[in-house]
């Protein structure tokens, strides 16, 4: 589980105090609590000494039960600056304040009450608002359509019986007129939308009101309004009229719940069903929020959603509005309801002023830090939750989001990769801009050469039997360290010593074919152990071959095939932003030392260029022989050492003349010729290569300068 939220008490009533919470209210550093009894305390939270580390378990609820305070003086969660014993006759309901308008909206004995912020006295008591249930408040930015000025519109709309009744105030001023809207069953809870429209719940389902056109039109279930024809049973959230179906509960209904996400979206629930709107009251495409239990209360604390679940379990519940994937469940006893500050009052992304009541106590939710959060998540491979987190979070909250971004998917890529999803994995490696090395490693020596990170074990019968003739082969039949100046007297040597042609690829995809077990489920990791042959290894080559080819095209931009760059490059600096490196940057590795930004970048980039084209060479020679030709035929970057080695044990002769004579090697390409003319090579040769024609031939095409060799 992650922490991303600690809960910490700051309000806890005496035994001695027979009176139970009813409401709160957060803003700035004041903490307004509304009383059963009809009071009304007024606290100033003060900010923590210090706060619960990152080690702390999420289902700490007791004061300062696991940290201690380093100073001698303890610095008191809030105090106590005011009760005013006589604010109702009744329980405080639910508290709101419009602060442009410096009052206090409060609900008691059915009425709502307007009172002055700075005092808390009684200024009007709303007579229209007789049976009122709840109301809600919101404050908006609004332009003059005249003149453009800019000013602050705060509406107030309550609840009252099936009426929704409007008061607004611009600026400072509240208007003379209110509105009132009649709807069709009893208002059971009120959300803005937007500065203008309201979601109402009802028993029948919900509704969006617009409160300047008085327009109502019903939020159905996807798909709902066709198949239903309109009728009242395709809203969503609708019971029927016996309020009958909630096994054990009689005629019990749940309340509905709404409440705001980010920017144009909102969350309804009704009992446990769920559904995502936009501001219009469209169903949004996203699946149902996986819970066992009816919540009490729902809410959303950038970047979080939350859930409070029964007062039975006490358990707040904290999810990722993309996944919905439970993050966090944090035992809270006797919890009823919770308070998150609009972003009028309390900036969202700050984290803070996020609050749980029960009736005799009231927590503080303190939010980690972001970056220790994702790293939390990085720890238990949760890379798609760390994913969604990043692409929701504001760029200023996180140290460097990109490339944070960018790392955790080629995380998420080879976790994919280990479980033998290979195309998901590759096209989220190309996403992600991964360097080819980073890539090319996953892979076995005999695709990968020595870069390999695979520990391979020996197996098949000739390679036994190599080892017990003590010559050993190895898979990619590379002469290792040896420079390319060698490759003719090391071609010759294997020529001489009569080089046994090993296949040691086909001969493992041999011996695994007979194998079905070997052969992976899709999305289900396999074990550790199993190493990556046969059909999962063609498989996961034919899926390199792809991201190789769109490397190459990349790498074109700054190289030419001579080995020239096309331009020269910007120097390059480890301590940029993501979004700022230049994007050769992205296919090469960065260095293992943070420091090092001398590095000679060409250098590496033709290096960059040599990999990818000797890997895509290996690939095609595995997974698809007829391909290789397109390659190696053209100009490219490929080493000659492998090609040559690669293509003479596979008895591809007349390839190998051709690739020598593209790359040049004049010299080492005759020298074969003169062997393969004499037949003496490991394998039969073709006709077209026995005798002096082939030399012939090649020698004609040779430029003049070039006198000395023909001789």
């Amino acid at each position: 589980m992650l922490s991303a939220f600690h809960a910490r008490p700051i309000i806890e009533l005496k035994q001695r105090d027979k009176s139970k919470i009813e409401s709160i209210l957060a803003y700035g550093d004041r903490l307004l609590v509304g009383l059963y009894s009809g009071s009304l305390r007024i606290y100033r939270v003060n900010e923590p000494s210090d706060e619960p580390s990152a080690s702390n378990g999420p289902n700490s609820t007791s004061a300062e039960d696991q940290t201690q305070p380093k100073s001698p003086t303890k610095v008191r969660p809030v105090d106590l600056l005011r009760e005013e014993e006589k604010f109702s006759r009744r329980p405080v309901q639910q508290l709101a304040i419009i602060k442009e308008a410096n009052i206090l909206v409060s609900l008691s004995d059915s009425y709502v009450s307007i009172h002055d912020l700075q005092n808390y006295t009684l200024q009007e008591k709303l007579e229209k608002t007789r049976g009122a249930t709840s109301f809600a408040v919101t404050s908006n930015i609004v332009k003059d359509p005249s003149t453009g000025i800019p000013s602050i519109v705060s509406r107030l709309a309550v609840a009252v019986k099936r009426k929704i009744i409007l008061w607004s105030w611009q600026d400072m001023e509240l208007a003379s007129a209110t509105a009132e809207m009649a709807l069709m069953a009893t208002v059971k809870s009120l959300t803005w939308a937007t500065g203008t429209k309201l979601v109402a719940g009802m028993d029948p389902g919900f509704v969006m009101v617009n409160t300047e056109t008085k327009e109502v039109s019903d939020i159905n279930k996807p798909g709902s309004a066709a198949d239903a024809g309109g009728q009242a049973g395709a809203r969503f959230g609708a019971v029927n009229s016996s309020g009958m179906g909630y096994m054990g509960m009689g005629g019990w209904i749940p309340k509905p719940l709404a409440t705001r996400l980010s920017e144009g979206q909102l969350l309804l629930a009704k009992d446990v069903n769920t559904l995502f709107i936009d501001t219009d009251g469209k169903a949004l495409e996203k699946r149902q929020i996986p819970w066992a239990l009816a919540p009490e209360a729902i809410g959303y604390s950038y970047p979080y959603m939350l859930a409070l679940q029964s007062q039975s379990k006490g358990v707040l519940e904290v999810r990722n509005p993309d996944t919905l994937s439970l993050l966090q469940s944090i035992s809270l006893p006797n919890a009823t309801f919770l308070h998150v500050p609009q972003p009028n009052i309390s900036l969202a992304h700050a984290g803070k002023g996020f609050l749980v009541a029960s009736d005799r106590c009231v927590w503080r939710m303190g939010a980690l830090d972001y970056n220790t959060q994702i790293d939390e998540l990085l720890a238990k491979s949760r890379y798609e939750e760390a994913i969604s987190l990043l692409v929701m979070l504001e760029d200023t909250l996180l140290k460097d989001k990109e490339g944070r971004l960018r790392e955790i998917k080629m995380l998420k890529a080879q976790s994919l990769f280990n479980q033998r999803r290979y195309r998901e994995a590759l096209d989220l490696f190309s996403e992600a801009s991964a360097p080819p090395e980073r890539v090319i490693s996953l892979y076995p020596k005999s695709v990968a050469g020595d870069l390999s990170i695979i520990e391979e074990k020996d197996s098949g019968s000739d390679v036994e039997q190599e080892e017990a003739n003590g010559n050993t082969t190895e898979l990619d039949g590379t002469s290792d360290k040896a420079p390319p100046a060698t490759l003719g007297k090391s071609m010759l040597g294997k020529l001489k010593g009569g080089h046994k042609r090993i296949d040691s690829d086909i001969a493992s995809i041999r011996s695994v074919r007979m194998d079905n077990d070997n052969t992976s489920v899709r999305g289900k990791p396999t074990e550790p152990d199993k190493a990556l042959e046969g059909k999962d290894l063609i498989v996961a080559v034919n899926e390199l071959c792809a991201f190789l080819a769109q490397t190459r095209v990349q790498l074109k931009k700054f190289i030419n095939t001579d080995g020239t760059l096309k331009e020269p490059l910007p120097p390059p600096s480890n301590g940029r932003k993501e979004h700022l490196k230049p994007a050769f940057q992205y296919l090469i590795m960065p260095p293992s030392n943070p420091e090092d930004v001398d590095s000679d970048w060409a250098e590496k980039l033709r290096e960059t260029a040599v990999l990818v084209d000797t890997t895509l060479f290996r690939a095609y020679m595995l997974a698809r022989p007829g391909l290789a030709g397109s390659l190696f035929r053209i100009d490219n970057f490929c080493d000659p050492r492998v090609v040559n080695d690669k293509l003479y044990e596979s008895g591809r002769y007349a390839d190998l003349i051709d690739f020598l004579h593209g790359k040049k090697l004049h010299r080492e390409a005759l020298e074969l010729l003169e062997k393969f003319g004499k037949n003496e090579a490991d394998d039969e040769v073709t006709p077209a290569l026995r005798g002096p024609t082939r030399t012939v031939g090649y020698l004609q095409q040779l430029p003049p300068e070039m006198i000395d060799l023909i001789l």
